[in-house]
C-alpha cells in the first residue's frame, strides 16, 4: 500500500499568535525573542526577511538590519496554550500523528484514500485549524516525511501542496540544496564548492561520491535528494518535562535579582502545569557562570503543581548549587517526571484561603497572560534596584499579593 504522509507547519507561529492578540501588528515587521543584546530571534515575520533576518539570528543584529521592526519578548505559556489547542484538533481528527515541535506535526493518512481522500481530508483539517484558532497553517502531502516537509516549505505562507506519487524527484530537482532537511550551512558549502547548487545535480551524483564528500550522512542526504525516505510517523506522546531559562543581558552576582528570577520561573511553570492538568515529581535548577561552566542539581518531590510546595525545594537547590560566588550568565528551572492529574489538597497544610488564591491567580493569568501576575518579591528588582522591568519588556505586572 502506498503511504500518504501529511506535514503541517504553523506559519511564523510566535508572530502569528502575537498578531492574533494584537491586530495592530498585522503587516508590520515583527521580531519575537530575547530583547536584550544577547537575545536571539525565535521568530520573525515575513516582512523582516527581505532584510536578511532569520530565526536564530542575534536580536542585536536583527535590529540593526531592520530598525523599524517591533521587538516582542513573547510568552511561552501563551504559545503553548495555542499549540495544545491545535494538538487537540489533530488528535480528534487523525488516528496516528507525531508532534515534532510546538508548531510542527506529521500525520499518517495511509489508507484514507479508499474512504475519504487524503488531500480533501488534509484541506478540511487545515481549514478547521484556521477557523477555530485564527492562526495560519500550511501543509505538504506526499508519500514520505521528507518530501512532505519540503512541500510545506514551498507552500508557505498559509497554503497547501500535494506531490503525487512518482513526481518526488522532479519536484525536488530545481530546489536549492539547503531545502533538503539535514543539509546545514557546512554541508551546503561543501557541495557548493563542488559546483552543486541545485538538488538536481545532487540527484545525478553517484551515492559513493556523496558519501566520500559528506561522510556518514552522505547516503541519507543522497536518498533525501532523490525523494527516498522510509522513516515512520512516531505516535505522539505527552511531554515529560517543561523548563525555562534566562540569559542575563549582563552577567550578575546580585542574589536578589537571581532569587526573583527563580520565583518568577517557578510560578510560570507551575501555572503551565495546572493549565495542562499536570503534576511534577522532580525539579532541577541550572546555572551557567560567566566562564560558561554549567552546573545543575535536581530533587525528587511528591507529585504536585503548587507553587508553595515547589518553590522552597527550588530555592534550596539554588543555595546548594551556587557556591563559587562568580558572576552568573544564565539560570534555568526544569520540572520533569510529569504525570496527568490535578493538585491534591493537603488536609493538614492547605486551607481554603490558599486554594482560592491559586484559583484567582490562575484566572487572571489565563485572561491577561502568564506574566500578568507575580509575587511582590519579584518586583523588588524593578522598583528598587534599577527602576526597569527585570523581565525585559514583558506585559505590565499586576501585583497579586505582598511578599510573605
Amino acid at each position: 500500500m502506498k503511504k500518504s504522509i501529511l506535514h503541517l507547519d504553523l506559519d511564523t507561529f510566535f508572530v502569528s499568535v502575537e498578531r492574533l492578540l494584537n491586530t495592530e501588528l498585522m503587516r508590520k515587521p515583527v521580531l519575537v525573542g530575547g530583547t536584550g543584546d544577547r537575545g536571539v530571534v525565535a521568530a520573525c515575520s515575513y516582512e523582516t526577511r527581505q532584510f536578511g533576518i532569520h530565526s536564530g539570528m542575534s536580536m542585536k543584529m536583527a535590529r540593526q538590519l531592520c530598525p523599524e521592526a517591533i521587538c516582542i519578548r513573547g510568552n511561552s505559556g501563551t504559545y503553548m496554550k495555542y499549540s495544545n489547542a491545535i494538538t487537540d484538533i489533530i488528535k480528534e481528527e487523525v488516528p496516528l500523528f507525531e508532534k515534532t515541535s510546538i508548531d510542527e506535526f506529521y500525520a499518517d493518512l495511509t489508507g484514507m484514500d479508499r474512504f475519504f481522500g487524503c488531500y480533501k481530508f488534509s484541506k478540511e483539517l487545515r481549514q478547521r485549524v484556521i477557523k477555530e484558532t485564527g492562526l495560519p497553517i500550511s501543509f505538504g502531502l506526499s508519500q514520505n516525511k521528507v518530501v512532505s516537509k519540503v512541500a510545506t516549505g514551498e507552500a508557505k505562507p498559509n497554503n497547501q501542496l500535494k506531490i503525487d506519487l512518482g513526481f518526488e524527484k522532479s519536484f525536488l530537482a530545481p530546489l536549492a540544496i539547503r531545502k533538503i532537511p539535514m543539509v546545514g550551512k557546512v554541508s551546503a558549502q561543501t557541495l557548493r564548492n563542488l559546483g552543486v547548487h541545485s538538488i538536481k545535480l545532487l540527484q545525478e551524483m553517484p551515492v559513493e561520491m556523496v558519501i566520500s564528500v559528506l561522510g556518514k550522512n552522505g547516503e541519507t542526504i543522497w536518498k533525501r535528494a532523490n525523494g527516498i525516505d522510509n522513516s515512520l510517523v512516531v505516535p505522539y506522546n505527552e511531554r515529560k518535562s517543561i523548563s525555562t531559562e534566562r540569559t542575563y543581558n549582563k552577567d550578575t552576582i546580585d542574589i536578589q535579582k537571581l532569587e526573583s528570577t527563580i520565583i518568577a520561573m517557578v510560578e510560570n511553570l507551575a501555572f503551565q502545569l495546572r493549565m495542562g492538568d499536570k503534576l511534577t515529581s522532580c525539579v532541577s535548577v541550572k546555572i551557567r557562570y560567566s566562564d560558561f561552566s554549567t552546573y545543575s542539581k535536581q530533587a525528587k518531590i511528591p507529585y504536585t503543581s503548587a507553587d508553595h510546595k515547589i518553590l522552597p525545594v527550588v530555592q534550596e537547590l539554588f543555595k546548594k548549587l551556587y557556591q563559587r560566588r562568580v558572576l552568573i550568565r544564565l539560570i534555568g528551572v526544569k520540572f520533569s517526571h510529569l504525570a496527568g492529574g490535578n493538585y491534591q489538597i493537603n488536609l493538614f497544610d492547605d486551607n481554603e484561603k490558599q486554594l482560592n488564591l491559586y484559583a484567582a491567580l490562575d484566572h487572571l493569568r489565563k485572561r491577561y497572560g502568564a506574566a500578568s501576575v507575580m509575587r511582590a518579591s519579584t518586583m523588588e528588582v524593578k522598583t528598587v534596584r534599577d527602576n526597569r522591568n527585570p523581565f525585559n519588556g514583558e506585559p505590565p505586572i499586576l501585583l497579586a499579593h505582598r511578599k510573605q
